[in-house]
């Protein structure tokens, strides 16, 4: 069971969001639900073809993700929510008449396949794209997309090395630094006996424990510390047995590897708090109830909740795949959209528009004040950076 808590904490997600938006697009205006008021931009070239883009009959969005291995649960929910929000944006009639196309590479978590991916994207006639899943694929692919100035929006890639390496590089999700602040804000305000895990071969997970870190070095609280990495990530037994007496363990990882620190906290008789970032959602199905350790995670997105529109994804995600969505899944879904608001929002209409022309235009739209979208994820605004404000919320697995 999934009990949300009420988090009064947005302003450390505010943290560098309150700076004015940079770009132009001032032709644009897109309301909170993601409505489109005016669909005017005359400062690109719209109707320029590309190279690439000579054969396209449908808008082509691309994106790599891992679809195989380890972290394939996550490039299959973004894949799986990516077209979800496809198929109602086309049975809707698409933009002006004209139909998408979602197309994802699998990358396997590596960086050198998001580049090779990249490429054959591209080569095969992408516009725009959702970027990569994981951090590291997604500072690559967006390294790529550079060079072709091609818009680049990813789901769930939070580290902020893959905004900072293109001017075209955008995310929906929380970035790290939020994450580990306010995991630090909040457990050192209720917590005296704290313990960290993270995966020092992860950029995510070190990402979101640097930010943390700092935050706890000047609030001057001491913790303990324990890590992992990629070639040890199975047997969590020395780690659990140094923080044994911890009264909470924060676990700025993914979900699979905190199930089994869950379950070696159990065979160790340790009963300490276990709180994590979206990293974590889909730990529940990792554990079983032998697990008794009270857990939680910061997510924009509650698969429980009562609002109209994250119902109804939910309903319409059920109904096409017969599984509950997660965060993934619903950051995907939202990406889609946002991508289809702004190009309503710029009036595209030429099918083989050139993947650079778009690019610039689009960065215009998403760095607007006027814009913002609201999805199942929250509501989302953007800065020139590329980071999305949203508000968080607290998920606890009983």
């Amino acid at each position: 069971m999934k009990k949300v808590l009420a988090l009064i904490l947005v302003a450390v997600l505010c943290l560098g969001c309150l700076a004015a938006c940079g770009g132009t697009g001032d032709d644009t205006t897109t309301t909170t639900n993601g409505t489109t008021e005016n669909n005017a931009n005359a400062a690109y070239d719209l109707t320029k073809v590309g190279e690439y883009t000579a054969n396209n009959t449908e808008f082509v969005i691309g994106a790599t993700g891992p679809l195989t291995g380890d972290a394939a649960s996550y490039g299959i929910s973004v894949q799986q929510g990516a077209q979800l929000a496809i198929d109602e944006i086309n049975a809707a009639g698409g933009l002006n008449g004209i139909k998408f196309k979602f197309d994802m590479k699998d990358d396997k978590a590596t960086a050198a396949d998001a580049s090779t991916g990249y490429d054959a994207l591209y080569e095969a006639g992408m516009q725009v794209s959702l970027g990569s899943v994981t951090s590291g694929s997604a500072e690559s692919f967006a390294t790529r997309a550079a060079e072709d100035e091609v818009f680049a929006l990813t789901p769930s890639a939070s580290a902020d090395p893959v905004i900072n390496a293109s001017n075209y590089s955008f995310r929906v999700c929380f970035g790290d630094p939020d994450n580990g602040i306010l995991s630090a804000e909040k457990l050192a305000k209720e917590y005296k006996n704290i313990g960290a895990i993270y995966d020092s071969s992860d950029p995510y997970s070190t990402g979101i424990y640097d930010a943390f870190k700092a935050k706890m070095k000047e609030l001057g609280v001491t913790y303990l510390e324990q890590s992992f990495d990629a070639e040890n990530n199975r047997d969590f037994s020395t780690q659990i047995e140094a923080l044994k007496d911890c009264d909470v363990i924060f676990l700025p990882i993914y979900y699979t590897e905190a199930g089994l620190i869950a379950k070696t906290c159990v065979a160790k008789g340790c009963d300490a708090f276990l709180f994590g970032c979206d990293g974590l959602d889909g730990v529940a199905a990792q554990i079983d109830s032998t697990v008794t350790n009270k857990i939680s995670y910061i997510t924009p997105f509650d698969v429980n909740s009562e609002d109209e529109k994250v119902s109804a994804f939910v309903k319409a995600y059920e109904a096409k795949y017969n599984a509950k969505p997660d965060q993934f899944a619903a950051d995907g879904y939202d990406a889609v959209y946002a991508i289809f608001e702004a190009m309503k929002a710029l009036g595209v209409e030429n099918v083989k528009v050139d993947p650079a022309e778009l690019g610039k235009a689009l960065v215009s739209v998403f760095t607007a004040d006027t814009f913002a979208y609201g999805g199942v994820t929250g509501n989302m605004k953007w800065i020139a950076s590329g980071a999305c404000n949203k508000e968080p919320i607290i998920v606890e697995i009983n």
